[in-house]
């Protein structure tokens, strides 16, 4: 049995899965597995220093896989922003099928209209549902539902998924997948119930086999607890959750201390410290980095493949099983 999808049916891909974009996780290696077991995977597009690094890695994924896989661009606002219209080029020359966008609205219009004319399907990443109506005004094909349950940056709302998954199907005439503290079979029957299409994972997917992170975060992850999380950079407005060590603890001090100074905490959270921990020491107290509570679901390191099919086989029995034996004449 499969579960069909919009999502499913828009791009060619057996299970309604996608591995989101994840800074300094998503490479080709996890792109190509995601893919290959029939999810949709993402090559994150600026973990790769340059234009030309992403067009290699893109054409790394190519090599490992047959099967469609897309690409993260993430729109922010920096003192020194990325070349994204260079950026965006490689990924209209390497002919992407799916584009994931995600940040502010003001730089994201001319982005949508060229990878639509360029016939890529563009899903947004919101974590509110009136972001959401913006993106679909915009003409975006797909939202990524991101609820306050989400590793990374979750604004500034505190919308938890149960509200804003069913709020989102109430108000969004284009379709819309659950992102944010989702893992399981279980967690797919309840976003498919509530009107989702299909379910973005980020921290589940990093405690993978293909994950190219160290052993010792995919560890930390299996071994968390529910409240392994906190909340930083509250005070300046850029809210991420992150795993909490003494880092994590650290900035908040410093924010208690000189709230809305970025520059005071700039050194612990810039995003080479995730490059370490993930790909040097393997030590999950060496510096920030994002995961989500969801954690506490997680009790193995599965390939892509056993992950995708375990998730599916859970949600087939759920919704051919429980819930139909629920339903009374």
């Amino acid at each position: 049995m499969v579960i069909s999808t919009m999502l499913t049916r828009a791009l060619g891909i057996r299970h309604p899965l996608i591995q989101g974009g994840m800074h300094f996780v998503g490479y080709a290696p996890l792109a190509a597995a995601v893919s290959n077991a029939g999810g949709l995977g993402m090559v994150t597009a600026l973990t790769q220093p340059t234009p030309e690094a992403l067009r290699e890695e893109i054409q790394l994924c190519k090599s490992l896989c047959d099967k469609p896989f897309g690409v993260n661009l993430t729109l922010l606002p920096s003192l020194q922003p990325p070349n994204y219209e260079a950026y965006a080029q490689v990924v209209e020359d390497e002919n992407i099928p799916v584009i994931e966008t995600a940040g502010h609205f003001k730089g994201l219009e001319p982005f949508v209209k060229r990878f639509k004319a360029s016939g890529a399907l563009v899903i947004h990443k919101c974590v509110a549902v009136r972001h959401a109506l913006s993106a679909q005004r915009l003409g975006v094909d797909m939202i990524s539902m991101d609820g306050f349950e989400c590793a990374g940056h979750p604004g500034e709302e505190d919308i938890p998924n149960w509200v804003l998954f069913a709020l989102a199907a109430k108000r969004l005439e284009i379709p819309f997948v659950a992102s944010g503290g989702c893992a399981t079979g279980a967690q797919l029957a309840a976003a498919l119930a509530l009107g989702a299409e299909g379910m973005n994972m980020g921290t589940r997917w990093m405690a993978t086999e293909e994950a190219p992170i160290l052993s010792g975060i995919k560890d930390a992850i299996v071994d968390a607890d529910i409240n392994a999380t906190t909340l930083i950079m509250r005070s300046v407005r850029n809210t991420e959750r992150v795993y909490k060590n003494a880092a994590a603890l650290e900035v908040q001090a410093i924010e208690a201390e000189h709230p809305g100074d970025f520059s005071k905490i700039s050194h612990l959270v810039k995003g080479e410290n995730y490059r370490v921990a993930f790909q040097e020491t393997g030590n999950p107290e060496d510096g920030i980095w994002s995961a989500g509570p969801v954690m506490a679901l997680i009790d193995d390191v599965p390939t892509c493949a056993e992950l995708c099919e375990t998730i599916i086989a859970d949600a087939e029995d759920i919704i051919t099983g429980r819930l139909r034996d629920m339903v009374r004449t």
